[in-house]
This record gives structure tokens, C-alpha cells and sequence, in this order.
């Protein structure tokens, strides 16, 4: 379950990217759409990493590297 809420916020946060290439290309940098798309991401990207750092935590994500 949680490998999959991770997944879907990776997913949404190449989907938040391309957008924002997408606004920065039709707008020409003009609107505030970049700057929503930009917040997005951000937003995304701080969700996924506290879903992952909360996995480590307790356990639900383990690492196979050896040191």
C-alpha cells in the first residue's frame, strides 16, 4: 500500500513537470500557471519524501545494500 501511494506521487510529480513545461512553453513565461505548477511539484515531492522517510521509520521499506 504504501509502495503504491509513492508510486502515485512520483507519477503525479512528472505529471506536475511536464505541465509546467507546458505552461512555461504556451504562456511564454508570462502567467502565474508556471509558478502554480512549480508549487505543485514542490508540494509533491515533500509528500513523497516524508512517505518514504515514514516507511523507513516503521519498517515497511528496508534496504537490500550492503556496506
Amino acid at each position: 500500500m504504501l509502495k503504491a501511494a509513492i508510486v502515485v506521487l512520483l507519477l503525479a510529480t512528472v505529471a506536475s513537470l511536464f505541465s509546467g513545461l507546458f505552461f512555461l512553453v504556451k504562456d511564454e513565461g508570462h502567467g502565474s500557471r508556471v509558478v502554480n505548477a512549480l508549487t505543485v511539484r514542490v508540494i509533491l515531492a515533500a509528500l513523497t519524501l516524508a512517505l518514504v522517510a515514514w516507511g523507513f521509520y516503521s519498517g515497511q521499506l528496508v534496504t537490500s545494500a550492503t556496506f
